[in-house]
């Protein structure tokens, strides 16, 4: 910063030109700021976004260890082995059936943006009324020398 002192000696201009100066240099650094934390929170979310992905494979993966053990499970209970991955895959396709219905529910409740649509449509309203603004007679180009217009034209 400046000497306090040093102030009487600067006239308002050059008072204007350092304060905008220091607003410019702070905004610039209230940008970067910014930036920098926003790729911060963008690293951590990658970053939770690969662990959700590979938690996901993980679980996919063990899908069909444990429907076999489930199976093979039902089978030591004394029931056919067919009968028992039979029976896994019944409970299977009931789980697949329970989720559809709770998807195709929560589907219907789905609604259009309703606010952003009403403000589209004032927007609209409001731009259909809007006069253009008017301008003034257009100024009289001079007329080129018939050279010059010979030559543009040729081009």
């Amino acid at each position: 910063m400046s000497d306090p002192g040093s102030g009487a000696e600067r006239s308002i201009g050059q008072l204007v030109a350092s304060a905008t100066a220091e607003m410019s240099a702070l905004v610039h650094d209230e940008i970067a700021l910014a930036k920098a934390e926003l790729r911060q929170d963008v690293k951590r979310g990658a970053t939770g976004a690969i662990a959700f992905v590979v938690a996901g494979v993980f679980l996919l993966f063990s899908l069909p260890v444990f429907s076999f053990a489930a199976a093979y499970g039902i089978h030591n209970l004394g029931l056919g082995l067919a009968w028992s991955f039979l029976i896994v895959g019944g409970a299977y396709v009931v789980l697949a059936a329970l989720l559809s219905l709770l998807a195709i529910a929560k589907f219907k409740k789905v609604k259009p943006p309703e606010k952003s649509i009403a403000s589209a449509k004032q927007t609209a309203a409001v731009l259909q009324n809007v006069k253009p603004h008017p301008r003034l007679e257009k100024e009289r180009v001079p007329e080129l020398p018939a050279g010059v217009e010979r030559a543009l034209a040729e081009r």
